[in-house]
């Protein structure tokens, strides 16, 4: 993304040319935005939880209609493919429900005794003030709904500040909300370049800053809260290199679909997709040769095409960042077994298409094994006992989800129970429960979404 002086400029994923440019607020347009916010504020904290939640349902059935459109912005502004965009209104709709249905059991106050005319002990859940929500490219509306369903269902007034990708998200997710009644200045969109973006970290009338994105970006917003001269919370999601690992008595075919989908679903652009598989030496071969023979029957070209299932990187600095690590994989001796030339012809350096790739002979030596890859990219390591996978995938600075992929369920929990995780499956990946909280170890986060506890960081 280049920035002229007031505007993002939105370039397309699939032929670099610039698609829009969305001009920038000022300094001065922020703080009047933080004044409406307050103000607005004063009003939505008084609407009973019933009413915010039938405004919500609204959203729902609002937000079901524009799939279309919804669709169009993800595939135009982020590259993916266009088959898929009906799925992320799904998983929307999915979490936005499950946090709705809670909401007026999870904000109710807790009375801890009460004898009438004696004594009445209880805690009351009240709202924050403005929220300050700051939602990823890769997922432009998942990543933004874990948050602003449950911070408006608190009584919290949003400033929202989609990614320089994907501006055109926030648009959409503000003008649905309120249509379905929430007020006008109750949820702006605030797009704004870095400068103004701290400016809103550091604001006195911000209560809370949440964050998706990277761990530099993360930890540069915590240092910016820090700085501020007022205590506020944050909560942040920020990436993972997720492990999975193939036990010799798992169904191996079933495992080598997920894996691979896991891996190389939306070009691998998930916070949560796999980065690094182990497998027990047993099973290695046959489990390599079928995920080799699965990642070269995708199809990678223009996102608008039906056919195609693997669309360019959001950017060229992402897949330029993918083709690096490659190249510190294979120059340290690890094997790709794709011949992408042959396979793979759209993709070329200097573009955002990046075929699928699968290494072996990899180890922790290689960035692609120990740094976030983001990318369609899936090293597969050998190992010969339980101990050796365990040590391996808690070989990380990040913690967000792990897999296990085994018949016996005992097993999976005495290793699950080992890993320094999030978020750990048996014979599942690459999902969010909205039932369970969203929540990152170690590098991946900081508090956490969703869940019935999930209203906690909107409230105090």
């Amino acid at each position: 993304m280049t920035h002229s002086s007031n505007n993002i400029q939105v370039i397309s994923p699939s032929t670099q040319e610039l698609l829009f440019e969305v001009p920038t607020l000022t300094q001065d347009q922020v703080d009047q935005a933080v004044q409406k916010s307050v103000a607005a504020f004063a009003e939505w904290k008084k609407v009973p939880v019933s009413k915010r939640v039938s405004i919500m349902e609204k959203f729902c059935q609002l937000f079901e209609q524009k799939k279309d459109t919804v669709a169009a912005s993800i595939t135009s502004q982020m590259g993916r493919p266009i088959r898929y965009g009906h799925g992320e209104v799904k998983g929307v709709l999915e979490r936005a429900n499950y946090m709705i249905s809670v909401a007026e059991e999870s904000l109710k106050d807790d009375i801890i005794e009460h004898v009438p005319g004696v004594v009445k002990r209880y805690q009351r859940k009240e709202p924050l003030g403005p929220v300050f929500l700051i939602a990823a490219w890769n997922y432009p509306y998942l990543t933004t709904v874990n948050n602003i369903i449950p911070a408006l269902l608190a009584g919290n007034t949003v400033l929202l500040k989609q990614s320089p990708q994907t501006p055109r998200c926030a648009d959409i997710f503000v003008e649905t909300l309120r249509e379905a009644g929430v007020p006008t200045d109750a949820i702006q969109a605030v797009h704004v370049q870095d400068k103004e973006a701290n400016y809103l970290v550091q604001h006195p009338s911000i209560q809370f800053v949440n964050f998706t994105g990277s761990v530099a970006v993360g930890k540069k917003i915590r240092q910016a809260i820090g700085e501020s001269q007022h205590l506020i919370g944050s909560g942040m999601e920020l990436g993972g290199k997720d492990p999975a690992y193939v036990l010799p008595d798992s169904d191996i075919d079933y495992a080598v679909e997920n894996i691979v989908d896991g891996a190389f679903f939306n070009s691998g652009q998930c916070c949560c997709s796999i980065e690094r598989c182990y497998v027990h030496e047993s099973v290695f071969n046959e489990f390599v040769e079928k995920a080799v023979a699965l990642a070269k029957g995708y199809v990678l070209g223009d996102p608008n095409n039906q056919d195609t299932t693997l669309g360019p990187m959001a950017n060229i600095k992402f897949a330029n960042n993918v083709r690096d690590q490659v190249k510190d994989a294979v120059e340290k001796g690890a094997k790709p077994l794709i011949d992408t030339e042959q396979i793979f012809p759209s993709d070329k350096a200097g573009t955002g298409y990046v075929a699928p790739q699968i290494l072996v002979n990899v180890n922790h030596d290689m960035l692609v094994m120990t740094e976030e890859t983001f990318g369609p990219i899936l090293g597969i390591m050998k190992v010969s006992s339980d101990e050796e996978a365990v040590r391996l995938m808690n070989d990380s600075k990040y913690g967000l989800t792990a897999s296990i992929w085994t018949s016996s369920e005992e097993k999976a929990i005495e290793i699950g129970d080992q890993i320094e995780t999030g978020t750990w499956f048996m014979n599942r990946c690459d999902y969010i429960d909205p039932a369970l909280a969203w929540v990152g170890a170690k590098d991946s986060g900081l508090g956490f979404s969703m869940s019935k506890q999930g209203y906690s960081q909107f409230t105090r």
